[in-house]
């Protein structure tokens, strides 16, 4: 969360109009941005009003997708960059101006293909940057092809005969390179993506929210089976801290540990009951690790939240301490003399 110690008395009363640009919003109809586009505007007045905070604080940043062109449709500071440096420039944007609120949108190509070793780089160093992944597992930009995120034996332009390759598994990644937190969410579930976005700006550090979104031209449907009313009650679940894994239309069925393997359990057959079930706790990695693999067995729901909520020390600030210490040992330096100093080299 950004510490803003320059805060005006009388912060305005925005409403989600003062965060739209005006611009065409140049997305195909139909397309899951729309949504989380929607979400973000309607979701910074709250947050602004809460922490009073003012929208010039507010900068989004993106790379190259349809993702990317975000910057353009938020009234807000942005910075539209180049292929898979979104988080790089953010890295940069915040620790040379500590006061902003850094967002970043990226998708799932940008982010996790060009852009992954930025990505993870940030994740490592907890600047606090916000990063909104949109995943819709496919090239949306380029027409079509498979992305990091595709699943294997998936046939799009580039693999015509299906992909060879496995898919990222974006939360798994995030939980390897020490992300302090990391949640995921729908487009098509507003209030759920609007609860994600607050719990973003409120964490102290670098955060990763995954949102699931529907490409309808290269990838209609990807992600049916989780919003289709007909099924999503059987096939998702919320975690919520310190609140039991439990799902279903009726909330008739469980999650348990079988030692560290997740089992499905129903808790209408006689045998079990709601404290059979595990319990969520978004402090430790070890459980998250094992609720970011249930994408990877269709017997299990796909889960939506937070997976790990993890305070600790924050790359801009520790930064920022380093260069006071130096400088009290060995005072403020000068540009001049480091450029006239004698650390040079002749070359024979």
């Amino acid at each position: 969360m950004t510490e803003n110690t320059n805060t005006p008395k009388t912060v305005p009363q925005y409403t989600a109009k003062d965060f739209a640009s005006g611009r065409d919003v140049r997305w195909c109809p139909g397309c899951g941005d729309y949504s989380v586009l929607a979400q973000i505007q309607r979701t910074f007045p709250q947050i602004l009003a809460e922490y009073g905070q003012v929208k010039e604080n507010i900068v989004f940043i993106s790379g190259i997708g349809c993702s990317s062109r975000l910057p353009y449709y938020m009234d807000t500071y942005g910075f539209h960059t180049i292929h898979g440096r979104a988080t790089a420039i953010a890295s940069g944007v915040k620790v040379a101006n500590p006061e902003l609120s850094v967002w970043v949108a990226t998708g799932d190509g940008d982010c996790l293909s060009i852009g992954g070793n930025h990505f993870i780089h940030l994740l490592r160093r907890n600047i606090d940057v916000n990063i909104l992944l949109f995943n819709n597992r496919i090239y949306g930009l380029t027409k079509g092809q498979a992305s990091p995120t595709s699943e294997h034996g998936k046939v799009t332009k580039s693999s015509p005969f299906g992909s060879i390759e496995y898919p990222v598994n974006p939360v798994s990644l995030a939980l390897g390179m020490e992300g302090s937190f990391i949640a995921r969410s729908m487009d098509k579930d507003p209030k759920h993506l609007q609860q994600m976005i607050l719990r973003c700006y409120q964490h102290y550090g670098t955060t990763l929210l995954e949102i699931l979104q529907n490409c309808v031209i290269f990838n209609d449907g990807a992600y049916n089976l989780y919003t289709n009313k007909e099924t999503r009650d059987e096939h998702v679940i919320y975690i919520e801290n310190e609140k039991p894994l439990v799902f279903g239309k009726n909330k008739e069925k469980g999650i348990k540990l079988d030692g560290w393997k997740p089992v499905l359990i129903d808790l209408n057959d006689g045998k079990h009951s709601i404290s059979d079930c595990l319990v969520h706790d978004e402090t430790s990695k070890d459980l998250a690790f094992i609720l970011s693999s249930f994408i990877d067995n269709p017997l299990l729901p796909l889960p939506l939240g937070v997976f790990l909520a993890r305070r600790r020390n924050r790359y801009e600030v520790e930064m920022e301490n380093q260069i006071e210490m130096a400088k009290e040992k060995y005072g403020a330096g000068k540009i001049e003399e480091l450029l006239k100093g004698s650390s040079s080299w002749e070359i024979k």
